[in-house]
């Protein structure tokens, strides 16, 4: 654990995923206190992870603020309450959609139904649907947290909804400071993709997000992966450019013949890749083709159960 920023501390745990870690932040208070954001995995040794970060930090945590519903930041925020006692706080709109995610039994199958309308061979799907089930065992999320709107302020820092690599993520905006959580990220960019009972437009939501942060126009970011961001209005920039390159192979991609969301990320993407990062290559595919075809680059056709796209 170390400061990143004046008042900002950073703790790293690794990641059995494609991503091999994920930070979570310590912002301190006005009167010595702790706000954490993020809390990574759930892990069956919570108690034996966080008891000796918490004793380093010199002070109580005086609330948990979540980013986002993916597993890697609210896995672990039922369990970090439990030993802290300090209560959860979390986007509305991504509160919803972490229900949705983890507390539905349906969503799994919706998750397979999805994949498979866009192309995902069976034999992946297996692949996709043991590594998912398995996933949802290390997400413990806080039930009823404290539900968070943008423009609301939590001592001192102010709450933004930056959607895109979640519908309802949020970050936090304090005297130039960004914690980011994965709205931006300095060393790769975030994932933006399509998935079932998700916004229809994630890649227009995520641009308009980057629009919005280069408004803001925060000095630093401090990122749920990856680096300190030094200047985040120029990586905001860089990764719009690189949305723009990536539409334009999306579209190259296509012809007159239909292809489907599975199809096109194999020329996007790499051919050989494990399960959640094929998930995730299809589902990027899938929001650069629905933003094509909102574009009127592209057209969806659906036939039997089956979507695919051709070049327009």
């Amino acid at each position: 654990m170390r400061q990143v920023v004046e008042g900002v501390w950073r703790v790293t745990f690794a990641l059995p995923l494609g991503i091999d870690h994920v930070h979570c932040y310590f912002l301190r208070g006005s009167e010595g206190a702790w706000t954490l954001v993020d809390t990574g995995l759930g892990v069956a040794d919570a108690e034996q992870r966080w008891t000796p970060v918490l004793a380093k930090l010199g002070g109580r945590i005086e609330r948990i603020v979540i980013t986002h519903f993916h597993p890697d930041h609210v896995g672990g925020a039922a369990d970090v309450a439990a030993i802290t006692g300090a209560p959860v706080f979390q986007g509305r709109d991504d509160y919803a959609q972490c229900v949705r995610a983890w507390a539905d039994d349906r969503q799994q199958r919706l998750l397979s139904e999805f994949m498979r309308a866009h192309g995902v061979p069976e034999r992946e799907l297996v692949r996709i649907d043991h590594e998912s089930a398995a996933l949802r065992d290390q997400v413990r999320f806080a039930s009823d947290p404290h539900l968070l709107d943008p423009g609301d302020r939590i001592d001192g820092w102010e709450i933004h909804r930056l959607r895109g690599h979640a519908d309802g993520h949020i970050c936090l905006l304090r005297d130039g400071v960004l914690v980011a959580g994965d709205a931006i990220l300095g060393d790769i960019t975030p994932t933006v993709g399509l998935y079932p009972r998700c916004r229809p437009d994630p890649l227009a939501d995520y641009l308009g997000s980057l629009q919005t942060l280069i408004e803001l126009a925060p000095r630093v970011a401090v990122a749920g992966h990856g680096s300190v961001i030094v200047s985040p209005v120029e990586r905001a920039r860089a990764i719009l450019a690189h949305h723009g390159e990536r539409l334009e192979r999306t579209a190259a991609a296509l012809s007159e013949q239909p292809r489907s969301a599975y199809e096109v990320s194999l020329e996007l993407f790499e051919a050989h890749l494990p399960p959640a990062q094929r998930r995730f290559a299809v589902a990027e595919a899938l929001a650069h083709l629905e933003r094509l075809a909102d574009d009127g680059k592209a057209a969806r056709l659906e036939r039997n159960g089956r979507i695919a796209y051709v070049r327009r």
